[in-house]
């Protein structure tokens, strides 16, 4: 079976990933299946903070199974659309290795400082500042394409899918 690609979009959080990975499912030609943490988290599948002492312990493996996960639906087949906020650099650097096999295409999401700062406040789901902490992930990752989401949502959306249909294919380790 032929392993799935990949579109891994990165951003701070309230940088508008998730309102552009719906969009893109239905503008790229192939199907996706979209697939973010934070569908495990609202699932109820992280433990419940109990002892703060663990709770670093526990985030930590709860991102190895989620990055290991993104590999294993890959390689069986499955085209994905991954929402993340790669927030270590020690994350980006198991993302690298882990997914070095397949066919990857980065995007980094951005927005203005301003814009995420108001998105956030309209937001009940999120803590005010929680977007700015974010913005070290982009010091982590090399993207494929970058995005500004205080563009037009269509211009965004069609600038990416050219750019996927466009890109150079990694040729596959072996």
């Amino acid at each position: 079976m032929e392993a799935g690609r990949i579109i891994l979009l990165n951003g701070t959080s309230s940088s508008g990933k998730s309102t552009l990975a719906k969009a893109l499912r239905t503008a790229l030609p192939e199907p996706f299946c979209y697939y973010a943490s934070d569908q495990l988290a609202d699932a109820g599948f992280r433990t419940i903070k109990r002892d703060a002492r663990r709770h670093g312990f526990e985030r930590a493996r709860f991102f190895d199974g989620f990055h290991r996960s993104i590999l294993s639906f890959a390689e069986a087949g499955n085209d994905l659309l991954v929402e993340h906020i790669v927030e270590e650099e020690s994350w980006a650097e198991s993302l690298h290795r882990l997914l070095a096999p397949l066919d990857v295409f980065w995007v980094g999401v951005h927005a203005p400082v301003a814009e995420l700062e108001r998105r956030e406040l309209q937001r009940s789901d999120r803590r005010v500042g929680e977007a700015v902490f974010h913005l070290k992930t982009h010091d982590y990752c090399t993207y494929d394409l970058t995005v500004d989401t205080s563009e037009p949502e269509d211009v965004t959306v069609e600038r990416i899918v050219t750019a996927w249909r466009n890109r150079t294919r990694r040729p596959l380790e072996a």
